[in-house]
Order: C-alpha cells, then sequence, then structure tokens
C-alpha cells in the first residue's frame, strides 16, 4: 500500500492503548527487516531517519527505499524525518516525500523552540503532514546530536502551553530516557509522564528506548506513549549479524551472506518491540 501518515495510526494508538513503534533503518537490509516484522505480526510501522543517517545516502535514498518496502506491504508504513535539526531540513524530507516530520527544536529556549516548531507545522499541515516535536531534553547522544543544556525534564505545564502555541501532532517528552547505550538500568520518572497525559491531548512519544526494560515501556504506554522509538539496539542487531558470519566463515566477500545474517536479526529485534509495544493485528 502506498506510505501512510502517523496522524491517524497514532490517534488509534491513543484510543485503544497501544503504541506504534517507529525503528530508525540505516541500509536496505534494516528497511526490508522492519517491513517482514510489521508484515509478519500485522502490525503498522514507522521507519526514520536521522539527520546524519541523511547525510550518509541523502533524503531520497531513504525514502526510496521505504517508499518500495510499503507499496509491497499489506501494513501501514509511515517514512518519518527523526530529530529533524532545522526548518530546512523538515523541508527537504517534506518535499522528498516523508510522511512524517519531527523538529527538534529541543536544543534552544522555549521561545526558539516554539518558534520552529510552528514554523514547520505551519508549512507541513495544508498538505495534511503530521509534526512531532520535543520538549525537555532526551539524555545522551543521537547520532552526533548531543542533548545540550537546560532543564532534561519535561515540564507538564510548559508542555500544554507549547502544544497550545505550535499545534504540533505529537510530543517526544523527556521523562528520563537517553540516547545511545545506558550504563545501568534507566529509572523513568513515569509520575511525571501521567502528569504529561492529563495537561495535553495529542499522542506522546518516547525516545531513547533501546535499553528500556520491556515492562517500563508497557507502564509509559499504559500512561499515554503512543510511539515509541527504537535506534541504537537495531545497530547492535545488525552488527550481531554480520559479525556472526564472520566468526564462521572469515573469508566470506559476499555482503548479500553477512548482509542477510543482519537483517534477520533486525526482524527478530522487531517483532520482540512490536509485541511490546502492543501493536501486533492492528494494521
Amino acid at each position: 500500500m502506498p506510505l501512510v501518515t502517523t496522524k491517524e495510526l497514532l490517534l488509534d494508538a491513543q484510543a485503544n492503548g497501544y503504541a506504534v513503534g517507529a525503528f530508525n533503518v540505516e541500509n536496505m537490509e534494516m528497511v526490508q527487516a522492519v517491513a517482514a516484522a510489521a508484515e509478519e505480526l500485522r502490525s503498522p510501522v514507522i521507519m526514520q531517519t536521522t539527520p546524519s543517517t541523511v547525510r550518509y545516502a541523502g533524503l531520497d535514498y531513504f525514502y526510496a527505499n521505504v517508499r518500495a518496502a510499503a507499496e509491497k506491504a499489506g501494513v501501514p508504513i509511515v517514512m518519518h524525518l527523526d530529530h529533524g535539526s532545522s526548518y530546512e531540513l523538515a523541508m527537504q524530507a517534506y518535499r522528498t516525500g516523508y510522511t512524517s516530520i519531527m523538529i527538534d527544536g529541543s536544543h534552544g529556549n522555549f521561545e526558539e523552540n516554539i518558534e520552529v516548531s510552528r514554523a514547520v507545522a505551519n508549512a507541513c499541515h495544508p498538505s495534511g503532514i503530521p509534526v512531532e516535536a520535543e520538549l525537555g531534553k532526551v539524555g545522551g547522544k543521537e547520532d552526533d546530536l548531543e542533548a545540550g543544556e537546560g532543564n532534561p525534564y519535561t515540564d507538564p505545564d510548559e508542555a500544554a502551553r507549547f502544544v497550545e502555541l505550535t499545534k504540533v501532532d505529537s510530543l517526544a517528552v523527556a521523562i528520563g530516557t537517553a540516547h545511545g547505550v545506558y550504563k545501568g538500568i534507566p529509572k523513568l520518572d513515569v509520575e511525571r509522564l501521567s502528569e504529561i497525559r492529563q495537561a495535553v491531548s495529542i499522542p506522546l512519544v518516547l525516545h531513547g528506548t533501546s535499553g528500556v526494560p520491556d515492562e517500563t515501556v508497557q507502564e509509559c504506554i499504559r500512561r499515554g506513549i503512543c510511539k515509541v522509538n527504537y535506534a541504537t539496539d537495531l545497530r547492535i542487531a545488525f552488527t550481531k549479524g554480520v559479525r556472526s558470519v564472520f566468526d564462521t566463515d572469515p573469508d566470506t566477500i559476499d555482503p548479500k551472506k553477512y548482509n542477510a545474517a543482519g537483517r534477520e536479526q533486525v526482524k527478530q529485534y522487531v517483532m520482540e518491540k512490536i509485541k511490546v509495544c502492543m501493536s501486533q493485528n492492528r494494521a
């Protein structure tokens, strides 16, 4: 089917108590893996790319891969810009055909975040393309994007004002998660999440979920999270698959062999997380 937007998917997830998994893809094999997992479990799915991934190959290359996967699939697939670092990049993704746009203005102050988020929403909404923004600072590092200074947690009252002024469609919140590999077990402020849920009506997004215990993720979904992002663990899974081939046969030279092993590892990981998100059989 054609690519779809996140708008109806996240509203359905919000209404029915599940979340849609959003998976960062780095190459064709990872795109194929996410699509195959979604098909097998009859789940909607979001594929997304960060600015550094876009710099590696270009918006058009990743868009073409995901669009091809969507057209072969019988489940809803979204193409999403993750952590759009500027208005200009957001507009480039929009013009390329991405069906969901995130603008991450959380590195600036509150007013600057409002300004850039509102500008992107105003540009995308006439064409029906939903916009995700971030308030608060999810810790760690997303590719080459540092979390920066400032309050690391989302303030519920600020969230209500932010959503009212920007008219964004979904909001990534900071409740103690971090991008990258955790050194210990993350401790999330789930009570804050419930307070944010009471303050705003739009779907909420959890970033930095790789490494967060599955039961904690499901508690966050029960408290209002409708989109769950996974990135680091997909890279780990793909690399694990590739390494397994070279561990068995160091002289392997055919990229199809080791990339296929990486693809299978990613597929299995994505299937696990679709079940954590409780989105199987929701397509």
